[in-house]
């Protein structure tokens, strides 16, 4: 089984304890808990509350072993991977859940200098480049349009909104409480997207919300901006007007592409997603399944992909791990059916939307509750539940911000 993400750990998790050998193969030794990054990245969140030791999560599940490497090949007629150290694992029955990357859409630039936030190192570097932008502005305000910087966040998704709201409470915790000499009236925090609504997968009523929430508390929201280029100090739109910034997030997108399963021989789908069988094994290599991001999971038999969602990748890679079983027991598959459970992003403290199956939704206080008690319960671990609800509870009545630390030794992924 290759990647330690939601699907990779529904997978193992289904097969602990089944009369069956289960290795993992990641080149991180943690599962990281991607929703949560975001308040990493602005300083809410510490790295370690959002990522939990795969040892530690199968401690009592004896036949489950994890190789700790970079996967780096998969020759799928001898039944072969080979790790980057050049050893090789051969396989009866393989999961390939190895996520996405960051999709720069072919956009002049971005690759080179916007910062994306997919894995726990991005959110670190990000959480470095934005205080760091803080403190030079500090320092050095004559750099910084006289103490005003701009952070500019490109995509209207779910991690852009998250991400655009919780840096503009960043700023304001960074002003009241640290005392930093940045000038608040004019510091920005800007929301970019080339369509003309936000939570292009939620309804239209939350979109707007989102969109107005967002600007009542100062973020700057320009949608049908499509970007053309990114550079070290800022953004160029499609139509020329230059956007100073301090740092650009990048939130517009994955693709499979730079992943293992973007190099499977496979049919590949939208944004490189590997097409996969209605039971989400791989045409040709019944053998193999590919779940979660990196595939192109379909909603029913025969249906359209579902969205890379973690919710998606969980039930993928448990519905992988039953056919493996199935199949050894000589029962034929299954197709997968996504039970679709809702969709959520918060818009900042005490706001959040949440759009639940049936046309019901929830937002404002009552949205942000929502989604904080189910991110709680699906964070992995009782430390990290504790640590994150306590503070959480704390930042909601005190809002004290959380640890603004500048890392000097933040590793590469």
């Amino acid at each position: 089984m290759i990647g330690c993400g939601f699907a990779g750990l529904a997978a193992a998790k289904h097969l602990a304890r089944q009369p069956v050998e289960v290795t993992l193969i990641d080149h991180h030794n943690f599962h990281t808990f991607q929703p949560l990054l975001y308040q990493v990245a602005t300083a809410g969140l510490d790295p370690s509350d959002v990522a939990y030791p795969v040892r530690t999560i199968f401690r009592h599940d004896p036949n489950v072993v994890f190789r700790h490497g970079r996967a780096t090949a998969v020759d799928l007629d001898r039944r072969r991977i080979t790790l980057a150290d050049d050893a090789t694992i051969d396989y009866d029955h393989l999961i390939v859940g190895t996520g996405a990357a960051a999709g720069f859409l072919g956009i002049t630039g971005a690759a080179e200098h916007a910062r994306p936030l997919y894995t726990l190192g991005d959110a670190r570097r990000l959480r470095n480049a934005v205080l760091g932008a803080l403190e030079a502005a500090d320092a050095h305000p004559e750099n910084f349009d006289g103490g005003a910087p701009t952070f500019v966040v490109v995509g209207g998704g779910a991690t852009g909104v998250e991400t655009a709201g919780a840096l503009m409470e960043l700023l304001d915790v960074s002003i009241r409480q640290d005392r930093l000499r940045i000038d608040p009236r004019r510091s920005r925090v800007v929301l970019l997207d080339a369509g003309d609504r936000l939570l292009a997968g939620f309804t239209d009523t939350l979109g707007r919300y989102a969109a107005e929430t967002l600007r009542s508390r100062g973020v700057i929201v320009r949608l049908n901006e499509p970007v053309q280029e990114v550079t070290a100090t800022g953004v160029r739109l499609a139509d020329g007007e230059w956007i100073a910034a301090a740092a650009v997030v990048w939130a517009g997108g994955v693709t499979v592409g730079p992943t293992l399963a973007g190099t499977l021989a496979a049919d590949h789908g939208r944004g490189g997603r590997v097409v996969v069988e209605d039971d989400l094994s791989l045409s040709g290599h019944p053998e193999v399944y590919v779940v979660g991001d990196a595939a192109a999971v379909p909603r029913a038999p025969g249906g359209d992909p579902c969205p890379q969602l973690a919710q998606v990748a969980i039930q993928s890679g448990g519905h992988a791990a039953r056919q493996i079983l199935r199949r050894r027991a000589g029962r034929p598959t299954e197709p997968f059916r996504y039970k679709d459970k809702g969709m959520m992003a918060a818009i900042g403290r005490r706001a959040a939307v949440t759009e639940l199956p049936r046309g019901f939704v929830l937002r404002g206080s009552l949205g942000w509750l929502a989604w904080l008690g189910l991110h709680i319960v699906y964070l992995i671990g009782f430390r990290n539940r504790l640590i994150v609800l306590v503070d959480w509870w704390w930042r909601y009545v005190n809002w004290p911000g959380g640890p603004r630390l500048i890392d000097a030794d933040v590793d590469s992924d």
